[in-house]
């Protein structure tokens, strides 16, 4: 008896399966759709949420050349096919064909943006689909449809078209020259106008930036209102980072409803839209005790800005599709340390800062060009630190570097202790070694620049 088999074709993630029949003289059985075995095979986890079933009485039936919003696995119950393929996704495989005769031992996996065509060589053949969204009128609308007839691709359909049964709409499809590709699914950028977020946009020219003064994702009415339809990424840069202001009534409040509730919110969205979730985390998750955190430490946060922080990514790893990027010290454009610091330099202030907290800055500009990274290569789901390289400092170090950098006297900067900083104030307990390691990101084939070099360029810029 034959076994689940499954073989690639020229279009990129279209994949055949030979299904077992299990058989006798009164019939035969099969495994339509075996989630763990075919995943073992390379089928993508799809995720189907709707069965379909479309019956043809006639031989020479014929159906397509549509491209679907969705991924979709088709196998017959019943009858024996032709079916058709052609990629309408932009790129280099663009236009390339596949055709397969097939009945009920078979089935094709078929990547959304993948045009597909079917022939009915035998009556009463009856097909199967499972896809991955809800059909809907509006998801209709963003179809890609190819021409039978096209003279391109040349379908050598058994049945000749002249004699088949062909709808009228499906006469009237575009030839392939005139054929739009499919967009890929869509990014959204959550709280865009932040300084990772207005870095993100540069990186991502063609994403929806949204900030939360238009997208309220502490409100699950409001996420789960939004268009999601065709998106296939979130990237969440919204956060409340008032670190100290979250130790108040009011702030705790603030920073459990962006750090946490909203998390919830967009993780609902993304499991239920087949979305990858990029979010952006902290080394506050951590108490600082180790000289540098891996991605597998256990939370041990100590203010409530950590522990709001450590929920989010708790209900982050819930997801199944998701980067968890753990950050520090983070600079972009905007109000931060270093413009501070330039600041009071250009100024001839001679201030103190302190100088037992350690770990490296991080560039927006290296963050959002390691999320590009993870996002392109697509590396195993999960937390991923990410920050600039080079030698762990402190902030007084880090100050000093500033002062050299704009030509001011470094000997300006005065070491001062977090306590000194800290008396006769309200403020959040920091950890003192925020450092974070990169080996699971430089393994990728990532590594950002030293953090001397960024910091160098920054104030250049």
């Amino acid at each position: 008896m034959a076994e689940l088999n499954v073989t690639t074709t020229p279009i990129p993630g279209l994949l055949v399966f030979d299904l077992p029949l299990h058989g006798d003289s009164r019939g035969w059985f099969k495994e339509n759709w075996q989630r763990a075995k075919m995943l073992e095979l390379g089928l993508p986890d799809f995720g189907p949420v709707q069965n379909n079933m479309s019956y043809n009485e006639e031989a020479g039936v014929t159906r397509g050349l549509h491209a679907e919003p969705w991924d979709k696995l088709i196998a017959l119950a019943t009858g024996r096919i032709l079916g058709a393929w052609v990629d309408l996704r932009p790129g280099d495989t663009f236009g390339t064909s596949f055709t397969l005769e097939m009945g009920p031992d078979k089935a094709v996996f078929v990547p959304r943006g993948v045009a597909n065509g079917y022939q009915a060589l035998e009556p009463r053949t009856t097909y199967s689909y499972l896809v991955n969204d809800h059909w809907s009128p509006q998801a209709r609308a963003s179809y890609t449809y190819l021409n039978l007839a096209d003279e391109t691709v040349a379908i050598d359909w058994p049945i000749p078209l002249d004699q088949a049964i062909v709808s009228a709409a499906d006469q009237a499809h575009p030839r392939l020259a005139d054929v739009t590709p499919m967009a890929p699914r869509r990014t959204v950028i959550i709280g865009a106008a932040g300084q990772l977020g207005r870095a993100l946009q540069r990186v991502f020219p063609e994403a929806e930036a949204v900030d939360v003064g238009e997208l309220d994702i502490t409100s699950a009415d409001a996420v789960r209102a939004y268009d999601w339809q065709g998106v296939g990424t979130v990237i969440n840069a919204a956060a409340w980072t008032a670190v100290d202001a979250a130790e108040t009534d009011e702030g705790r409040r603030g920073a459990w409803a962006v750090n946490v509730h909203a998390v919830a919110h967009l993780v609902e969205a993304c499991r239920a839209h087949r979305m990858t979730l990029v979010h952006v985390s902290s080394d506050y998750v951590f108490d600082g005790t180790a000289r540098e955190h891996s991605e597998t430490e256990a939370f041990s946060p100590l203010g409530v800005y950590g522990v709001t922080k450590a929920a989010g990514d708790a209900l982050v790893s819930t997801l199944a599709d998701h980067y968890l990027v753990r950050t520090s010290w983070v600079i972009g454009e905007g109000n931060n340390f270093v413009r501070t610091m330039a600041n009071l330099a250009a100024k001839g202030v001679k201030p103190s800062v302190v100088d037992d907290q350690f770990g490296r800055l991080t560039f927006t500009q290296d963050l959002a060009a390691g999320i590009v990274h993870l996002l392109s290569t697509r590396p195993p789901s999960g937390t991923y630190n990410l920050t600039n390289t080079g030698p762990i400092q402190s902030w007084f170090e880090i100050a000093r570097d500033v002062y050299q950098s704009v030509g001011a006297d470094p000997s300006d900067v005065s070491p001062q202790s977090t306590a000194d900083y800290a008396a006769g104030k309200q403020i959040s307990p920091r950890p003192t070694n925020s450092a974070l390691t990169l080996d699971k990101l430089t393994a990728t084939g990532f590594t950002p620049r030293e953090a001397s070099e960024a910091l160098r360029a920054y104030l250049a810029g």
